[in-house]
Parts: C-alpha cells; sequence; structure tokens
C-alpha cells in the first residue's frame, strides 16, 4: 500500500526555521517526481516545491523561494522542505505529495491534479 507520512511541524515563531520530512512506503520513491503544498483556512491548496525523479532539479514558487529548499534522499526513501525565514503567513497544514513525471517540472508543481499519492499532513503555525 502507498503511504507517505509527514512529520516536523509545530509552533515557530517568525524568522524561525523547520524542517519536514515525507517519508514514503509501498513504493520507490526513485522513480517519481516529490511535491509539497499547502493549505490555510479557507484558501486553495497551493504548490510550493518540487523535486524531480531524475536530475534532482528543483522548482519553488515566488512565495517560497530564496526562503525554503527541497531535497530528497532515495535512499532513506525521504523528501526534506526546509523553512526559513518563516513568517505568519507560512501558516497552513503542509502535503507532500508524489507523482508519475509526465510534463515539466513546473506544470506538475502548480496543479495537483498531477500527484495520485498524498500524506496525511502536517501542521506549521508561524506566530509570536
Amino acid at each position: 500500500q502507498v503511504q507517505l507520512v509527514e512529520s516536523g511541524g509545530g509552533l515557530v515563531q517568525p524568522g524561525g526555521s523547520l524542517t519536514l520530512s515525507c517519508v514514503r512506503s509501498g513504493f520507490t520513491l526513485d522513480y517519481v517526481v516529490i511535491g509539497w503544498f499547502r493549505q490555510a483556512p479557507g484558501k486553495e491548496r497551493e504548490g510550493l516545491s518540487c523535486i524531480s525523479a531524475s536530475d534532482g532539479s528543483t522548482y519553488y514558487s515566488d512565495s517560497v523561494k530564496g526562503r525554503f529548499a527541497i531535497t530528497r534522499d532515495n535512499v532513506k526513501a525521504t523528501a526534506y522542505l526546509q523553512m526559513n525565514d518563516l513568517k505568519p503567513e507560512d501558516t497552513a497544514t503542509y502535503y507532500c505529495a508524489a507523482g508519475t513525471p509526465v510534463t515539466t517540472l513546473d506544470t506538475m508543481c502548480t496543479n495537483r491534479a498531477y500527484f495520485g499519492s498524498w500524506g496525511q499532513g502536517t501542521q506549521v503555525t508561524v506566530s509570536s
């Protein structure tokens, strides 16, 4: 059974950092695109960052570019999202997702429909 499990969320002050982890089971991470999305109450789920299956290329949305970094460790079957300089508007539930690389990375990362496997989400709250 395919499963993704996120962890690492929590409460952090503005300007702080968190690292989210996404561990998979049931399938290999080697051949899928991994994406991080978030959803705040009353808002659409937003694609933040994706990392390719093949060459490790990455995509970042404008809202997180320069502050967040996505990495993957296929041996550990884990993907990470390092989040720095967090702001109150980063408060949301964060999800990792896996999808078959069928199109360009930026196209995939801006459309959740390309991702067929999702984790349950981890809450990130940025507040003083």
